[in-house]
C-alpha cells in the first residue's frame, strides 16, 4: 500500500507540473499538446492568399505590407517577382500614380525580359496619362504617357493593350495640341504677336489631325498679320519694352 500510496503521490506532482500558475502550458504536458511550427513553405502560401485577399478587396495598404513581406522574406523564390508587381499595383489602384510609375519603371529596369512587361509599359503609360494636367499647365506627364505608349505599340504591336494605348495617345495629343493653342492665344491677348503666331505654326506642325488645329487654321492669317506689325515696329524702334525703352 506504502508504494501505491506513493507512486500515485508521484503522478499528481508530474500532473501538477503540466499546469504551472496562471494557467500558461508547460510541463510534461505541453510536449503531447504543442502544436507543430507550420513549414517555411505553408507560411508563404498563407501569406500569399492574405496579400491576394487584402488586395481584391482593396486594402490596398495591408496588401502592400504583404506583399513587402514576400518580397523580402522570400527572395528567392518565384513570388517575389509576383509582390515585386503587384506593390506596383497596389500604389496604381490607390491612386497614387507617381509612386507607381517608379515602381513599374524599377521592375522593367530589372527584369527586361519577363512575360509581364507589355503590361508593365502599358501601367506605366496609364499611370502618366492619369496625372495629365489640364491645358493651361504642364504637359510633362502627357508626353510621359504618349512615349509609354508609343514604346508599348512599337515593341509588342501584338499585345492586348495596343488598341487602347492608341485611343490614349489620341487623346493625350489632343491635350497637347490644347495646350499650344491656349498658349498661342495668350500671347496674342498680350500682344506678343510673333510669339503667337509661331505657337500656332507649332501646333498645325505637330498636331495637325487633332480637333483643335481644326479650331487653329482659321486664326492663322490674322496671326501672321499681327506678327508682321510687330517685326515692323521692332525694326522701326516703335516697339517699347516693359521699361518703355525699344527693344534692341
Amino acid at each position: 500500500m506504502r508504494w501505491r500510496t506513493f507512486i500515485l503521490l508521484m503522478v499528481c506532482l508530474s500532473l501538477g507540473a503540466c499546469f504551472p500558475k496562471g494557467g500558461k502550458q508547460g510541463g510534461l504536458l505541453s510536449w503531447f499538446t504543442r502544436k507543430e511550427a507550420p513549414l517555411p513553405e505553408a507560411q508563404l502560401q498563407q501569406l500569399v492568399e492574405r496579400a491576394r485577399k487584402h488586395f481584391e478587396k482593396g486594402y490596398y495598404e495591408l496588401a502592400e505590407k504583404d506583399f513587402e513581406e514576400i518580397r523580402d522574406r522570400y527572395p528567392d523564390t518565384p513570388y517575389a517577382l509576383w509582390a515585386e508587381l503587384k506593390l506596383a499595383d497596389c500604389k496604381f489602384f490607390a491612386e497614387r500614380y507617381l509612386e507607381a510609375a517608379v515602381l513599374y519603371e524599377e521592375f522593367e529596369k530589372l527584369h527586361p525580359t519577363n512575360e509581364a512587361i507589355p503590361y508593365v509599359i502599358y501601367q506605366i503609360g496609364t499611370s502618366y496619362y492619369r496625372m495629365m494636367l489640364s491645358p493651361d499647365r504642364d504637359q510633362t506627364n502627357t508626353k510621359k504617357a504618349i512615349e509609354a505608349y508609343e514604346r508599348l505599340i512599337h515593341t509588342f504591336p501584338q499585345s492586348p493593350y495596343v488598341q487602347e494605348a492608341r485611343r490614349r495617345i489620341a487623346r493625350a495629343r489632343e491635350r497637347l495640341a490644347q495646350h499650344e493653342f491656349y498658349v498661342a492665344r495668350y500671347y496674342y491677348r498680350t500682344k506678343r504677336y510673333r510669339g503667337a503666331y509661331y505657337r500656332l505654326l507649332y501646333l498645325l506642325e505637330n498636331y495637325p489631325e487633332t480637333a483643335t488645329a481644326q479650331k487653329a487654321r482659321p486664326l492663322v492669317q490674322a496671326y501672321y498679320q499681327k506678327a508682321l506689325e510687330e517685326t515692323r515696329a521692332l525694326a522701326e524702334g516703335r516697339l517699347k519694352d516693359y521699361w518703355g525703352k525699344p527693344y534692341p
